[in-house]
């Protein structure tokens, strides 16, 4: 089973951006989302955003994983 998780987007350079993950920063690669802009969350498997989604459904995933 895979498990992807929420983040928001700090930083754009080109495909990659620099996402915060509850405080934890990682570059993720956002090809696959060519519209992604800073302030925006999205869902990252495996260093990938495969979609955006709002705060309000981010909140109640992370309270999931908590």
């Amino acid at each position: 089973m895979c498990l992807a998780i929420p983040g928001k987007i700090l930083k754009v350079n080109g495909q990659i951006a620099e996402v915060d993950f509850d405080g934890i920063q990682k570059e993720v690669n956002i090809a696959l989302l060519s519209d992604a802009k800073i302030g925006e969350h999205v869902i990252v498997h495996a260093g990938f955003a495969i979609e955006k989604v709002e705060e309000d459904t981010v909140s109640e995933i992370e309270k999931y994983l908590k």
